[in-house]
């Protein structure tokens, strides 16, 4: 561990624990009331709506092209699911209490491309089709967009590339999407992307590169030859504002889940919502959505693998981006794969700088016997990366965090508790890879 480094940091003790691969829990000292927060951010609630008409705009070429989208109307949306029994399970498990009740968003099991990334990825993808589309005089705004589905498009933007860096569920959403359109798509895999989700993306028509180094560096080589190709389009994990957009729609369309289970979030009855994190991109939109909606009665956290905390050693030192996970001699390595990122977004970390509540850290042995409580209390498969959000509820018990929710006045308010691990995961995970993941055990 730097010595040097450290004395540039906040939170130093804090860190110490981390860079010898502890799990903790580090609560963020810069938290502010959202209306303050929200004066600092140049992003607006207009901008989310902007991104939902869009999405309602291609709604009719998504339920061409993607069939499975035509029960929701061409909406790419996931359910909102009531776990009591693993609530129980957890508190038994985990010698903790998790009062209230606890729902699990299945973005496991969005269409497309079976994970948060079908929010954001595919959200991009559409935007730049559209944009180009108009700036061609092939569209306007009020045209049917099932128009995009014609032999006419597709060759269109056979002329045109899009480039992704990912470790997989990013890459999956944007190969798929693009490929459906008539893009060139190629996707930069880093080395611990899985092979079922390179076979998957080869199979829909995307070409995969393979790198033998980690999530860094496929984008940055991404983003070099994307740069040097003036009819290729970059889609940037780590400073996209119209992916952030797109995963902020999350909560606007949960407005409507909350009404039909009659969930209320209001002061008496808090929220608290624990998203797995990696770069930063999906968490952050969701959480920015969330905040912009229901401001001070919701309490986010992210969670991350103790040997990749990108976003936890970013912003609890204070450096954001200019530090990354070796740093502080930690390998980046992780089984969580869609988590295993080095360095976080800084453009993520400073819109979540006063609004994020705080981060957990987890060992990758917990992500397998979380998803198996889950498949054995109710029935559902999410990847293991996405069994990190249970780590949020667990971590209740800590200190720090009853020392948050005391300061926060909401120590009587528990019990009216609703509490979202969001699951990013899952749905596309091949039948044979869920056997291995089930009988796969690290401690």
């Amino acid at each position: 561990m730097n010595q040097e480094l450290l004395e540039k940091c906040k939170n130093a003790d804090l860190l110490k624990e981390v860079a010898e691969g502890k799990e903790v829990v580090w609560i963020n000292e810069n938290l502010e009331k959202t209306e303050d927060a929200m004066a600092k951010i140049n992003i607006t609630m207009a901008d989310i709506d902007d991104a939902e008409a869009r999405l309602a705009r291609f709604a009719p070429f998504l339920m061409k092209k993607f069939p499975e989208t035509i029960p929701t109307n061409g909406l790419i949306e996931s359910p909102l699911t009531y776990i009591p029994n693993m609530q129980k399970t957890l508190e038994e498990h985990y010698d903790t209490k998790i009062p209230g009740k606890m729902f699990l968003k299945q973005d496991s099991h969005l269409a497309i491309s079976g994970s948060v990334k079908a929010r954001g990825g595919i959200y991009e993808v559409l935007k730049h089709a559209e944009d180009l589309a108009l700036e061609h005089g092939m569209l306007k705004k009020d045209d049917d967009y099932s128009v995009f589905a014609s032999d006419e498009f597709k060759e269109f933007f056979s002329k045109f590339k899009i480039q992704v860096g990912s470790t997989g569920n990013l890459g999956m959403s944007i190969g798929i999407m693009s490929a459906a359109l008539g893009f060139h798509v190629i996707v930069h895999m880093s080395a611990d992307a899985k092979q079922w989700k390179k076979d998957l993306l080869r199979q829909r028509g995307a070409e995969v590169v393979e790198y033998a180094d980690d999530y860094s560096k496929a984008v940055e080589v991404g983003r070099k030859n994307s740069d040097a190709d003036p009819n290729s389009y970059f889609v940037d994990d780590e400073n996209s504002v119209t992916l952030f957009l797109g995963y902020a729609v999350a909560a606007k369309r949960i407005v409507k889940q909350f009404a039909e289970k009659n969930i209320v979030v209001d002061a008496e009855h808090p929220l608290f919502v624990y998203i797995p994190c990696g770069v930063g991109g999906a968490p952050g939109g969701v959480a920015f959505g969330f905040k912009k909606l229901f401001g001070d009665n919701v309490h986010v956290f992210f969670t991350e693998p103790t040997q990749a905390p990108c976003m936890l050693v970013g912003m609890a030192s204070g450096l954001q981006n200019k530090v990354c996970v070796k740093d502080f001699g930690l390998s980046g390595l992780t089984h969580a794969d869609g988590l295993a990122v080095g360095r976080p977004s800084g453009f993520v970390g400073g819109v979540m700088e006063h609004l994020l509540s705080g981060e957990m850290s987890l060992e990758d042995y917990h992500i397998y016997d979380l998803m198996r409580d889950l498949v054995a209390t109710e029935d559902i498969f999410i990847e293991p990366s996405a069994c990190a959000s249970f780590w949020g509820p667990i971590m209740l018990k800590d200190e720090k965090v009853q020392a948050y929710i005391k300061k926060m006045g909401l120590e009587d308010k528990m019990a009216n508790a609703t509490h979202i691990p969001w699951a990013t995961g899952g749905s596309l995970v091949p039948q044979d890879i869920r056997e291995e993941y089930m009988h796969t055990h690290l401690k």
